[in-house]
């Protein structure tokens, strides 16, 4: 039970100053009020996220008016998403940091599964949230993580190939002149990109198969010099350890010299996957990477250094030689996973599997922004009003992170709920010390 207060307490005092930094970044005067009100309401307790019961919840005797002026801010007030989210970043990754350096950059893209076909980005497509083909829009994000905290600092909805082409819909929805259509890793490339100007500190770069396995987006996170450990499919083929394309043809008595590297009948790679079964039963050994309470997780890994050999018969010099990371848990017929990584060759085993698995720690963030946040609650249709949703429910939940890094890890274990009868100062997430 909060208690309530007859001056604000320490927390209701920080959380004041961090939403007033807020609409400040959001500029325009008029912005600031229903900027601190759509905050406030994101984090009050209720099952739908959307403007129309928060408005409720905010201000029930002037429902209707509160409900306009946050539709305005969201839908149509012109503030810019990256300005505001620089402002999150610059409040929240210090109090992160405290308890340790940002060691991962973490991209992945999250799906919300919508009714209709009007709404910006709809249509049918891959849904991690209910695993299937199924209607829904998609954001790409890239967050930022440490060993025990992470936020999502760039985030940008997918639009497919048929809405980017099709004038009608772009212009009803409002998709700004200058997007264009991209695919996933290119929308990622460009985050990482954004956060490498911004001067952010730096980490390994991590990302499932859906990322790891185009070759363009691993190449453009080498030429920015960021290590990787990104998944990959089975499918993916490399040269044997010692192995590398063949070299270019002899000169011959005329024209330039061959530069392009070679393959033979005899003298091809290898799938990632027909590699990992060829390895010895002793290659592989048990690893614990983590410990959730009670529960160990553990599993079985092999690593071999490996030459990437996609297109390479049009390269004059070989790829790299990189980190294969293979799984394979001791109950199953065939490897299950499979990881490349930049990371040094004397990179230790369980250091390598340590930083392929650190992706879980989004999922967490995501279940808490979609749960707790309402990302997902969104209701209008056009590209402004879902990109200033999604920032203002990260901003609110920038927050929370903050607060939960004022204490030890052990304090801020459990899940997010909020206890708030009224509109703050008199929020408290519930979980969340009451110290000072």
């Amino acid at each position: 039970m909060v208690t309530r207060l007859s001056a604000p307490g320490p927390q209701e005092r920080r959380f004041a100053a961090y939403i007033e930094g807020l609409a400040t970044a959001a500029g325009h005067e008029d912005r600031q009020a229903p900027l601190k009100n759509y905050c406030k309401g994101l984090l009050l307790p209720g099952e739908r996220k959307s403007i129309e019961p928060m408005a409720a919840r905010l201000d029930g005797e002037n429902t209707q008016s509160m409900r306009q002026s946050l539709h305005h801010l969201v839908a149509k007030a012109p503030w810019r998403d990256d300005v505001l989210l620089e402002q999150v970043r610059n409040y929240v990754l210090p109090a992160m940091q405290k308890h340790g350096p940002v060691v991962a950059w973490i991209v992945d893209d999250t799906g919300f599964p919508k009714k209709g076909k009007h709404s910006v980005g709809v249509t049918r497509q891959y849904c991690g949230q209910v695993g299937k083909q199924e209607n829904c829009r998609v954001a790409v994000s890239l967050s930022v993580a440490t060993w025990s905290s992470s936020l999502p600092v760039e985030y940008r909805l997918y639009l497919p190939k048929e809405w980017a082409e099709d004038s009608d819909r772009r212009e009803k929805t409002e998709v700004p002149e200058e997007v264009e259509f991209q695919t996933k890793p290119t929308i990622a490339l460009d985050q990482i990109r954004a956060a490498v100007a911004a001067n952010l500190d730096r980490g390994v770069v991590l990302a499932d198969a859906a990322y790891g396995i185009n070759t363009e987006f691993r190449d453009g996170l080498t030429e920015l010099e960021l290590a990787y450990v990104v998944g990959v499919q089975s499918s993916m083929t490399v040269w044997e350890p010692g192995k590398q394309p063949l070299p270019a043809k002899p000169r011959g008595r005329m024209g330039r010299p061959p530069r392009l590297l070679q393959r033979s009948t005899d003298h091809q790679p290898v799938s990632v996957k027909q590699l990992a079964m060829s390895l010895p039963t002793t290659a592989f050994r048990e690893i614990t990477w983590r410990e959730t309470g009670e529960r160990k997780l553990r599993s079985r890994f092999a690593t071999v250094r490996v030459r990437p050999a996609h297109r390479d018969y049009e390269q004059a010099e070989p790829h790299q030689e990189e980190w294969l990371l293979v799984e394979w848990p001791r109950k199953e017929k065939e490897p299950t996973k499979y990881w490349v990584s930049t990371l040094p060759p004397t990179t230790k085993l369980k250091a390598l599997i340590k930083m392929a698995k650190h992706r879980w720690i989004i999922e967490r963030d995501y279940e808490e922004l979609k749960q707790e946040l309402g990302l997902g609650h969104f209701e209008g249709r056009n590209w402004r009003g879902f990109h200033h949703h999604a920032t203002l429910c990260i901003a609110a939940y920038g927050f929370l992170v903050a607060e939960r890094n004022r204490f030890s890890p052990s304090a801020r274990a459990g899940h997010l709920g909020f206890v708030a009868p009224k509109p703050a100062p008199d929020f408290r997430p519930r979980g969340s010390p009451h110290t000072s």
